[in-house]
Order: structure tokens, then C-alpha cells, then sequence
């Protein structure tokens, strides 16, 4: 077993972040992700409001993300946690998949993944043509036909990046106008390749091998050769579910120094509840969430 005086569980901008202003700090810590680097990162192609960045790449930003630990002596440990006890003296042990590790505060930044639709043909064709991430497998559907389903900011940047490789884009949202910034609707109505249909749902995805339609809760059945769903986010936090206090949706409820109900346990990001998931926001949480865990480390 290894001591250390903080674990960021989490490599994403939040976890990031936190790393490099506690070792800035002076601390020894341990930031643990078994995906490494990036985390939602490494499935956008392309960040427009990030200062100081016209266009970011988001493989691009988590290479030089990876490349300032690196500079300040840290890296990112390939490892997944597996529990979180609480011992006597009032520290927290760590059991992962490669050792044990003690500690006197920990930062949740975990993030959160793609929400699924539950529909019929979703698990049976993913990767056989459903996919959630348009950066990772758009380039195998160059010149093919896809459906891109929501509303959000997500949607309609991943529709305008396939737009440019497939023959058809699709875009089926279930409300009658979409949630995205205006900017990124006009270029989707300006964008010849880039059908919308509103008011309108998924409810299977068909096919034998792989996939070869989608079926609408309006009767219309389209053909297409893969589906892109971009529907919300759920939180990955059930390893801190007796933990920590959460909402109805299972963010962790933080106040504004990233406290979470339990002392001693901070948490940054697309984990926590928060009025916005952006890679700004995110870094801006992973900074405030190392000050206040190096103030509750200097002061226990």
C-alpha cells in the first residue's frame, strides 16, 4: 500500500486541472483514470469556445493536456478504482485493480457518459452501426446515409462534422425546435446535406447483420446505414453513491468550493450537479476543487 496526500479519480479537463494546480501546490498525489487522458474530450471533434483557441481539436487538447503533467513531473495511472473505505484515523483507502492506496482527500471527476435511448436494436447493433461518438467512428460512414438524434449542442456539431464525410444526415429531434446555440443551428439550416425532422422519436433501429433503418413514433421508416445518438448525459458516479449526497439523476451535490457532503471528498465536472457541462466549466471546477482541497489539507 502507498500513501499520498490526494487522489483525483479521473483524467477529464476537471481531473486534469486539479492535477497540475496541486502539484503546483506542492502535494503528492495520484490521478487515476483507466481510459488515461481526455475523457468526453477524446469524443469532440471540434471546440469553438475554449479562450484561446479558435477551432481545438479535442484529441489535440488532451495530448497537451497530458504534455503539462507530464512537465510538472505528473502522469495519469492507467487504473480503475474499485471501493472507497473510510479508516479510523480519518483518511480514505483506495483498493484498485493494480494496489491499495491511502489518502487524505479525494476529488471526483469522473465525469459522464452518453445516455442511451432503450429502444429495441440500440445494444444489438452498437458498434454494427449505432455509435455515440461521431469523431470515433464517422469516418466509417463516408458517403453513407445517417440519422444523428437531439437537440443539443452535441447533436448538431456532430451532424455538421458528418455532413462533411457522409452523403445524408438525418436529424431527428423530439421536440419542435432544438436546444443548440444559434449559431450552430443556422449553419445546420444552411447545410444542404442535413435533413430535420422535428417532433418526432426513435423508437428502433432495425436491421440483421447491421444496421439498415431507423423507425420513427410517426410510421416513417428511414434508411440509413448507421445511427448517432446524442441524447443527455447520465453521471458516472456509482462508486460514490454511500459516499457522497446526490441528486434525483445521480450528480453529486457540491456547494461552490466543490464540497461534497462528505469531508474530505471533493468532486469537478460533468459529475456534479451543475447548470452547465462545458470543458471550461470543467477546468474552471478542477481549479477551485484543488484550492479548497488544499486548504482542507493544510488545515487536517
Amino acid at each position: 500500500m502507498r500513501n499520498v496526500d490526494a487522489v483525483i479519480i479521473g483524467a477529464g479537463p476537471a481531473g486534469v486541472t486539479s492535477a497540475i494546480y496541486l502539484k503546483r501546490y506542492g502535494y503528492e498525489i495520484a490521478l487515476l483514470d483507466p481510459m488515461g487522458v481526455g475523457g468526453q474530450l477524446m469524443m469532440i471533434n471540434e471546440i469553438e469556445n475554449y479562450p484561446g483557441f479558435k477551432n481545438a481539436k479535442g484529441f489535440k487538447l488532451a495530448q497537451d493536456f497530458e504534455e503539462q503533467l507530464n512537465f510538472l513531473g505528473s502522469e495519469v495511472e492507467y487504473t480503475l478504482v474499485k471501493s472507497i473505505e473510510k479508516t479510523e484515523d480519518g483518511k480514505f483507502l483506495l483498493k484498485t485493480d493494480v494496489d491499495d492506496i491511502e489518502t487524505r482527500g479525494i476529488i471526483i471527476a469522473t465525469g459522464a457518459k452518453h445516455s442511451k435511448l432503450g429502444i429495441p436494436g440500440e445494444d444489438k447493433f452498437e458498434g454494427k452501426g449505432v455509435s455515440y461518438c461521431a469523431t470515433c467512428d464517422g469516418p466509417f460512414f463516408k458517403n453513407k446515409k445517417v440519422v444523428v438524434v437531439g437537440g443539443g449542442d452535441t447533436a448538431l456539431t456532430d451532424a455538421l462534422y458528418l455532413a462533411k464525410l457522409c452523403s445524408e444526415v438525418i436529424l431527428v429531434h423530439r421536440r419542435d425546435q432544438f436546444r443548440a446555440q444559434k449559431i450552430l443551428q443556422d449553419r445546420v439550416k444552411n447545410e444542404e446535406k442535413i435533413k430535420c425532422v422535428m417532433k418526432a422519436n426513435v423508437v428502433s433501429i432495425n436491421g440483421e447483420e447491421k444496421v439498415t433503418s431507423v423507425t420513427l413514433d410517426n410510421g416513417e421508416t428511414i434508411q440509413a446505414d448507421g445511427i448517432f445518438i446524442f441524447t443527455g448525459i447520465v453521471p458516472t458516479s456509482e462508486l460514490f453513491k454511500d459516499l457522497t449526497e446526490m441528486d434525483n439523476r445521480g450528480f453529486i451535490i457540491t456547494n461552490g468550493k466543490m464540497e461534497t457532503s462528505h469531508k474530505g471528498i471533493f468532486a469537478a465536472g460533468d459529475v456534479r450537479n451543475t447548470a452547465l457541462r462545458q470543458v471550461v466549466t470543467a477546468t474552471g471546477d478542477g481549479a477551485v476543487a484543488a484550492a479548497s482541497m488544499d486548504e482542507y489539507l493544510s488545515n487536517n
